[in-house]
């Protein structure tokens, strides 16, 4: 079974205790420090249950596989959106394609247009 980008897995690369604040950080975009400062208030404030909550985490999620390390921010970006909404993110690469496919055609369509200049130099060249 190969690992997804879009399963929720602990951060033990960038962990401060067991990993889950920088694995939730990961799977949602938010700043590990706004998720850990989050974190602290939810269990000075609550009754708890978010240790709790937290422990369960740490103790059922699976940690990050090594092939699923982002080589640069806009890869880590991307897969943020796609588990945030999929369909957005269908439609913007599906957008991009799009926007590829009609430069695409425009090139072909000036190289294969039969311009007066270009072809003179072509038949030069031969």
């Amino acid at each position: 079974m190969t690992p997804r980008h879009t399963k929720f897995y602990l951060d033990k690369q960038n962990k401060k205790w067991m990993g889950v604040c920088a694995g939730i950080a990961d799977y949602t975009g938010i700043d590990v420090t706004l998720v850990r400062i989050g974190m602290v208030i939810l269990t000075l404030l609550g009754s708890g249950m978010t240790v709790l909550a937290y422990l369960a985490a740490a103790w059922l999620a699976p940690n990050k596989p090594h092939e699923l390390k982002y080589e640069t921010p806009e890869q880590a970006k991307f897969w943020q959106g796609v588990r945030a909404s999929p369909a957005r993110t269908v439609r913007d690469v599906r957008s991009r394609f799009r926007e590829l496919d009609r430069r695409l055609a425009d090139v072909e369509t000036y190289v294969t247009s039969s311009h007066g200049r270009l072809a003179r130099e072509i038949e030069q060249l031969r």
